[in-house]
């Protein structure tokens, strides 16, 4: 049972880290990468849903003020986001200064109010010359990969403090294995381009669910897949780091010495865990019943919290600095995600008291966005009008706020925020 009033206070390192995260498709609007065009855009999103476009998301390209606002209302000093090369070069080789110039712009006003950039070069979005051209299913694009980095990295690298070349190239579900294995090549470019400019950490986000049998340890088919799977989605990218070889099963080797230690920090994401059914076509999505909620309307993988995810992964990666780039719910009810905040803190803490180094912590996300093809599920700290796209910082906000301003999980702080553990027999909608 998760019972955060029962939790000890737990304070955080000395200039510690905290942030929220967005990524640019998700929230400015109007982009115009590959997701944003019928001809190239997915047909199906989440579960096979009906895609959407996501036309002005949150409006984020025009009102990136307000969002300044709610980051420094929430006592924040970090902000994880990502720049859009659709629109810095929405044509093969043709780049627009007014985009690059909206960027810098944003940029810097983020470091005129003393909030730390961790910036994000590609999360998942890119330009639909690039899609057509097979995107990362080929090596043959590196040379325009590396004539966009050349292009923005040295415009913009005294506004960055963290650099994400590339976000979650390890999701087995969204990349085939030959395009995983490309896209740590891609990486690996980009970091040695990266640091020709800048001498700021550099590395690339890592989606992280444990893989757990569901059965237990001790159901063969179950462990075997389980094992498999995290090697194919987690294991050939810590290997890849730490070796330079790139391992993939029914593959040929790919060794690469310059990639080896080409992450000066984990970049981290994480959310639920991946309970392991062998006996399913549908592999990876089951739950056990007596842990999962409803969170929101339509059936969604955070349907569950389990912060012992948070404790196991820091510990696996505790070779070097970690942050914390993306962690998150999606909920209807606010006080969940409040509850969900507290734990996760709360096994990041006990993970730091074992001496992890936990550098910071972005929680996913700052506002309620678009979810790669659907509008459902709602992540944000801040929600917003749709007609007017007004925004509204969520008593979770407030919560998140409280913490990062005594960097520190407190019983005060929760007692403030939360009355009562949340359930769906008291709270009205």
């Amino acid at each position: 049972m998760i019972d955060v009033f029962q939790y000890e206070d737990t304070k955080f390192p000395k200039g510690f880290k905290w942030g929220v995260t967005t990524a640019a498709m998700q929230v400015e609007g109007g982009n115009h990468s590959f997701y944003d065009y019928e001809e190239t855009a997915p047909k199906f999103a989440y579960g096979g849903l009906p895609y959407k476009m996501a036309n002005k998301a949150a409006n984020s390209y025009e009102l990136y003020e307000e969002d300044i606002k709610l980051i420094k209302t929430m006592n924040l000093n970090s902000y994880r986001l990502s720049i859009e090369w659709s629109r810095i070069e929405p044509n093969e080789g043709e780049f627009n200064i007014d985009e690059t110039n909206y960027y810098i712009n944003l940029l810097k006003r983020l470091k005129e109010e003393n909030i730390s950039v961790v910036l994000t070069l590609h999360h998942f979005s890119h330009p639909v010359w690039f899609e057509k051209k097979k995107a990362f299913k080929t090596m043959d694009n590196i040379d325009a990969w590396e004539r966009f980095l050349n292009y923005i990295v040295p415009k913009i690298e005294e506004y960055v403090d963290y650099w994400i070349v590339i976000n979650e190239l390890n999701l087995a579900f969204k990349f085939d294995s030959a395009e995983r294995v490309n896209m740590l090549q891609y990486h690996a470019k980009g970091y040695h381009l990266i640091k020709k400019y800048s001498n700021k950490p550099v590395s690339s986000s890592l989606s992280y669910s444990i893989k757990e049998p569901l059965r237990g340890q001790n159901d063969y088919p179950d462990k075997v897949f389980a094992d498999y799977i995290d090697f194919v989605e987690n294991e050939f990218f810590i290997h890849a780091i730490k070796t330079g070889e790139i391992v993939m099963p029914f593959m040929d080797a790919v060794v690469m010495p310059e990639l080896k230690d080409t992450c000066d920090f984990w970049s981290l994401n994480t959310y639920v865990r991946h309970l392991i059914n062998s006996r399913k076509k549908d592999y990876m999505f089951d739950q056990y019943q007596a842990t999962k909620f409803k969170a929101i309307d339509i059936p969604f993988f955070t349907e569950e919290i389990t912060p012992e995810i948070m404790f196991k992964m820091l510990m696996r990666f505790n070779d070097r600095p970690i942050m914390i780039t993306e962690n998150g719910i999606a909920v209807k009810d606010d006080r969940i995600r409040e509850i969900y905040i507290a734990s996760m803190l709360k096994a990041m803490g006990q993970a730091i008291d074992y001496g992890v180094n936990v550098i910071g912590y972005m929680h996913f996300s700052l506002i309620d966005n678009w979810e790669w093809g659907i509008n459902e599920p709602i992540f944000g700290l801040a929600s917003f009008d749709p007609e007017t796209f007004e925004r509204t910082l969520k008593p979770s906000g407030y919560f998140y706020g409280d913490i990062a301003k005594e960097n520190a999980l407190t019983q005060e702080i929760i007692r403030k925020h939360l009355k009562e553990l949340p359930s769906i027999i008291n709270y009205e909608k």
